[in-house]
């Protein structure tokens, strides 16, 4: 852990923190937003498996959403991770994905981390390779979701990243 990443506290969502995540969503210019609705059943129904960082005044300074896929129960997919712009570029975004696997494992087995990623964000590919390095896993790389499934006009393929195994201890 980094000094910049134990400023923050790592915590699970609670619905009151959706907003917060609906904003820091939003304002990355980078992820797909879904309704502000969205953000708060995801607190409620996905917090065991999602982390928000606090600040040292109890501010969301960033988060990472995530689930345990129904037909791999040794999966965890992360859905979405963005840090708020005044905390980039400190390694937080790494932190968080690495507080969330800890934590998630805790509770059950899991070997596998998937994610899917654009071909455009390079940021996101460079931070999924580096946890990859870190857990001493391999990564798997395929399109998951073509271009033209889509219905809206210029979304680019998602490309499946499937990190595994874990290797180091969790």
């Amino acid at each position: 852990m980094t000094a910049a990443q134990a400023q923050f506290q790592l915590d699970h969502p609670g619905v009151a923190d959706g907003a917060a995540i609906w904003r820091i969503a939003r304002d990355s210019k980078v992820l797909d937003l879904n309704s502000s609705y969205s953000y708060l059943l995801w607190c409620r129904d996905f917090a065991a498996t999602s982390v928000v960082a606090r600040d040292e005044t109890g501010e969301v300074a960033g988060f990472v959403t995530g689930y345990i896929r129904p037909d791999r129960p040794g999966t965890l997919v992360v859905w979405q991770i963005a840090v708020d712009e005044a905390h980039r570029g400190h390694g937080l975004a790494g932190g968080l994905l690495d507080g969330l696997t800890t934590k998630v494992a805790a509770g059950r087995q899991v070997t596998t981390v998937e994610t899917t990623i654009t071909p455009d964000n390079e940021a996101s590919q460079a931070l999924f390779f580096s946890y990859a390095r870190r857990h001493g896993a391999g990564v798997e790389r395929t399109v998951l979701f073509d271009a033209g499934l889509f219905p809206d006009d210029g979304h680019l393929p998602e490309e499946l990243y499937r990190i595994g195994p874990l290797q180091s201890a969790l």
